[in-house]
């Protein structure tokens, strides 16, 4: 296995490296990688001040820390991390906020993790792309001409060029998985409510969203949900979660997207062949139609679209901000979450509801569903404009690129993406992963069989690595 912020911790907490010479290499890298533009904000003192405060620990204490002194980077959305006022990507905001530690911002830090920056997002996580209007425009390390994704696009380039090992991510409607997958990272959704989100939370976007990070392996993912996840106090019921067990599974497969939002043929055939791998370790294949998701695929993109665009009215509303110094496209999101009327909200988040019942009743045939995450490669940057007012066709290129990664929003089950494999041009072939709730661990079992394979190698090493 390739470094990974795990062998990074490893390494600070058995002395050979710091916590402050790994900091040092991140600001370096960061400052190296500034025409990424997956840094929107950096606080190199804060950084080097939590580094010490790691290297100062005893050494058993820095061996007990999952990510003892690793560097890392919050969102500029979500969070928030004490520090580290944030934009959501807005000149709206200009860098408000970052008084106090969300729940998840302390667990970061209890783990061990080095705050020193905020990654790009695009304005209020709108797009599949991050590149808001204030900069900077999140590229994709692997090739600058294309985007590195989003929402947590800042976070996916920042990881993917070995700036961080590690970074805070959200996800409302594949935000986490669609970066992960354009830039050849692990992303997981987890499920409703097994991450905190207070302790101002609201309802979460109707609890669509949640946060966690991606990251450069599965035993990263798996070490971040056992560090972040559990006890969060609301406001969603907890979470049972399961234990992975030997033996043979039922994994669904499902490669088509269908005609409107059709996947290349490089990203079905992805699907096919970890099918197999997975066949090959023991496991049984089980055709699925695109037919058996296409109605939830439709209803769960009516569902994100309706309560992202309300949520942003609402606040806008409440907090008493002036709408006209946001961009084009976020002023009509916000037209149109004001003119929604209470009966369509109602259908919408009904047949959300619906959503989480019958993939319940598609999954009592199987144990995991195997599809794409996105339709073809990264798009060229530039490719998602926000200097519109046209959110139909906004949302319809969203759809376009990410056809089913909404349907785990809408529901709340775990799905997990990880790259299988290269293209032609050397860019990542992913493949997604979906389990009931409660099933992380199915999801991190099955994906570390694909990761096995070795299809994938990270083109640039971890900042702080020790030669």
């Amino acid at each position: 296995m390739q470094a990974d912020a795990t062998a990074l911790a490893q390494a600070i907490a058995g002395g050979r490296t710091t916590s402050r010479e790994a900091m040092q290499a991140s600001l370096s890298a960061s400052k190296a990688w500034e025409s990424l533009g997956a840094v929107a904000y950096q606080d190199a003192d804060k950084g080097l001040k939590a580094a010490d405060a790691i290297d100062a620990l005893p050494h058993e204490a820095r061996r007990a820390l999952p990510f003892s002194g690793v560097p890392t980077l919050g969102k500029d959305l979500g969070g928030p991390f004490a520090g580290f006022p944030m934009t959501a990507g807005s000149r709206l905001m200009a860098r408000r906020g970052g008084l106090v530690d969300s729940d998840l911002a302390e667990r970061f830090r209890a783990a061990g993790l080095c705050l020193f920056g905020l990654t790009t997002s695009p304005e209020f996580g709108l797009s599949l792309a991050s590149e808001p209007a204030i900069g900077p425009i999140a590229r994709n390390p692997l090739a600058p001409d294309l985007s590195a994704g989003g929402s947590s696009g800042g976070a996916a380039a920042a990881v993917a060029a070995g700036i961080v090992a590690v970074a805070h991510a959200t996800d409302a409607g594949g935000s986490i998985r669609v970066p992960a997958a354009c830039c050849g990272l692990v992303g997981l959704k987890p499920s409703r409510g097994l991450i905190p989100a207070g302790p101002h939370f609201g309802n979460h976007l109707g609890g669509i969203a949640t946060e966690i990070a991606v990251t450069r392996s599965v035993r990263d993912t798996a070490a971040a949900l056992a560090a972040f996840s559990g006890t969060a106090r609301g406001p969603f019921p907890p979470v049972a979660l399961q234990e992975a067990r030997d033996g043979r599974r039922r994994i669904g497969v499902l490669s088509d997207t269908g005609a409107d939002h059709p996947t290349d043929a490089a990203r079905q055939a992805v699907i096919e062949e970890a099918a197999r791998a997975l066949e090959a370790a023991g496991h049984q294949l089980v055709p699925i139609s695109f037919k058996a998701v296409d109605g939830l695929a439709s209803a769960s993109r009516r569902a994100f679209v309706d309560i992202v665009c309300l949520n942003l009215a609402d606040t806008i509303a409440r907090f008493d901000l002036d709408a006209g110094k946001t961009e084009p496209l976020t002023q009509a999101v916000i037209e149109r979450g004001l003119s929604l009327s209470a009966r369509s909200l109602w259908q919408s988040l009904n047949a959300m509801v619906l959503v989480s019942r019958d993939l319940w009743r598609l999954f009592d045939d199987i144990d995991c569903l195997i599809s794409p995450i996105i339709s073809s490669a990264p798009r060229l940057v530039g490719s998602f404009p926000s200097d519109h007012g046209d959110t139909d066709l906004h949302f319809e290129r969203m759809a376009a690129f990410a056809p089913h990664a909404a349907i785990a929003n809408a529901s709340g089950f775990p799905a997990l993406t990880l790259p299988f494999g290269a293209d032609d041009a050397g860019l990542p072939l992913p493949v997604q992963l979906m389990a009931p709730m409660g099933a992380e661990a199915l999801l991190l079992q099955l994906a570390g069989l694909l990761e096995q394979d070795g299809r994938w190698q990270h083109r640039f090493p971890i900042a702080g690595w020790p030669a």
